[in-house]
């Protein structure tokens, strides 16, 4: 009778657990014999235009825990603890959290990986993720960018250009066995889509090379900071830009801001004499002057709208020619005042001063450049010689591409295509003109002046060997907090085009805060006389072709 009763009970309770738990044990089991992965997309690489890999995600184990089946915690964080080389009260959280998956480490080195597996750990399982690596660490990094541990790019193309590289995430349900290891079989699955490649515009001999000269001269006159920018001057393609300080790509987490800001785009500064090519090429446009008309310099002090100007070295009558040769301050404002203001400011703005060119990085800043109605009386003495407008390297770089190719502002850009993994076009782009700022004949008429520069004027250090070249110095003082220039802050710059009579790069290098020396023909000039010769070599001995040119 006993046995009766109980064999009811037994019956009744199965029937319960049949007809009304079976749902709820059935998700039990699931929960413990299934598990759902996320399968990371691949990351698109980043090439060179040449297709050389600047940026690219390797295979890496990062290590889980499953709490729950874990007997000896003490244990396991004593043996993991030296291993991954973090606090104990670290793994002791994680650890004491009571779920069926949490991450411990990520992305590790494969020594810790196999030393970790050797432990042979129950409750411990690894997952392949990806891990971005940097094969040139420093070079174009301020281009290039990074992206952080889940690849969310955080800086430069990496970031603005996330969308095309991250690729969309799929997922699979793996089952497991009785004690909770992953089995190699799926139940269900939904593939990863893979992020997409680009190539950039950079070529990456061209930016070691500007790499190289720049640190030279960041270092040697223990400068605050510096940048340099390469731009094919007919096309916008921007072949090499680069700023110091820099980081290692592979080793930013405590990188300072200063360090990853990309100073050739969001750096503002007031040019100096470099500006001056934009008074010249208005002057030349508006027929005021020629070549040879004659202005009295007045021997280095000129008083006008009550401030005294100077030059950095005494003149008494130059030709314009030699106003922009021997970059004279006087002579120059002299020409502008023939302009007057708004005629002035009509071709500062046509230049691309004052405006953001529309790059694709991110962090433009669009420099600064007060309208007409807001200059002083004594603006018409400092604007035209780089003062009182704020610019930064890569728009003197279109600037100077102007007088370059003709008399076209191009749009600068730094990626060339967006590929899928199979080398397809997915979007490519192509120059952009911007306008016509001067003619034809105008930028030969500058290009021959700056040509002076470099053989006769201010600019000989910037003579490149076995080429002609043109190009412009300048020495720009800073402001003081109080709104004052400063006698001891300048910022030397030097921009120019080679070889001169059919330009294939035009260089801008600007250096802020040199010391002891300052002059943009002293600090600036050597960096660009050395890229100019290195770059036209390579171009040439590589026989690679000029990109196709916006009529």
């Amino acid at each position: 009778m006993i046995f009766f009763i109980f064999l009811l009970l037994c019956v009744g309770r199965l029937f319960f657990i049949q007809f009304f738990r079976s749902d709820y044990l059935t998700a039990i089991a699931k929960k413990q014999h299934n598990q759902l992965v996320e399968l990371e997309p691949r990351r698109g690489t980043i090439y060179d235009c040449n297709l050389k890999a600047q940026a690219f995600n390797m295979s890496m184990d990062s290590l889980y825990a499953v709490p729950n089946a874990i007997k000896n915690p003490e244990g396991v964080i004593s043996q993991l603890q030296p291993i991954l080389g973090v606090e104990r009260n670290y793994l002791q959280d994680r650890l004491d959290r009571k779920k069926s998956f949490i991450w411990l480490a990520r992305k590790l080195t494969p020594d810790k990986s196999e030393e970790i597996k050797k432990l042979n750990i129950k409750g411990l399982g690894f997952l392949k993720e990806t891990k971005r690596i940097y094969p040139n660490s420093y070079l174009a990094s301020h281009i290039i960018g990074f992206s952080g541990m889940d690849n969310v790019g955080l800086e430069g193309v990496e970031m603005s250009y996330n969308n095309y590289l991250k690729g969309a995430p799929g997922w699979a349900i793996f089952l497991r066995d009785a004690r909770l290891k992953k089995l190699d079989i799926w139940e269900k699955m939904v593939a990863a889509q893979d992020g997409l490649d680009l190539v950039l515009t950079i070529d990456e001999v061209i930016q070691y090379i500007a790499e190289r000269e720049l640190e030279r001269a960041y270092k040697t006159f223990h400068a605050k900071g510096a940048s340099i920018v390469v731009m094919d001057p007919h096309t916008g393609r921007i072949l090499a830009m680069a700023n110091r300080p820099t980081y290692d790509l592979n080793d930013h987490a405590h990188v300072s801001k200063d360090s990853i800001r990309n100073r050739a785009i969001c750096d503002l500064f007031e040019p100096g004499s470099v500006f001056k090519i934009v008074t010249a090429s208005a002057a030349f446009e508006e027929k005021k002057v020629t070549e040879e008309d004659v202005f009295f310099c007045e021997n280095g002090a000129y008083q006008v709208g009550g401030r005294t100007l100077h030059d950095h070295t005494a003149h008494g009558n130059l030709t314009f020619r030699q106003v922009i040769e021997e970059s004279s301050n006087i002579g120059t404002v002299k020409v502008a005042m023939l302009l007057g203001p708004d005629t002035l400011y009509r071709y500062i703005k046509g230049f691309g001063f004052g405006s953001k060119l529309g790059v694709d990085l991110s962090g433009e800043i669009s420099g600064m450049l007060s309208p007409v109605r807001l200059w002083s009386k004594t603006s018409i003495t400092a604007v035209p010689i780089g003062q009182e407008v704020g610019v930064t390297a890569l728009q003197l770089a279109s600037a100077i591409s102007v007088i370059a190719n003709g008399g076209q502002l191009m749009k600068p850009y730094v990626i060339d295509s967006v590929r899928d993994v199979q080398g397809r076009l997915v979007k490519q782009n192509k120059p952009v003109l911007i306008r016509k700022v001067i003619s034809v004949d105008t930028a030969m008429r500058i290009k021959k002046i700056l040509t002076g520069v470099i053989e006769e004027g201010t600019g000989k250090l910037g003579k490149v060997l076995g080429f002609s070249a043109a190009g412009k110095t300048g020495t720009a003082q800073k402001l003081e907090p109080n709104g004052s220039y400063s006698h001891n802050k300048f910022v030397a710059s030097f921009i120019g085009f080679c070889p001169a009579e059919d330009p294939l790069i035009t260089v801008v290098v600007t250096v802020d805060e040199p010391h002891p020396y300052y002059y943009g023909g002293v600090v600036a000039a050597p960096v660009f006389q050395k890229v100019a010769g290195d770059v036209i070599r390579y171009l040439k001995e590589n026989e690679i072709p000029v990109e196709v040119r916006v009529q």
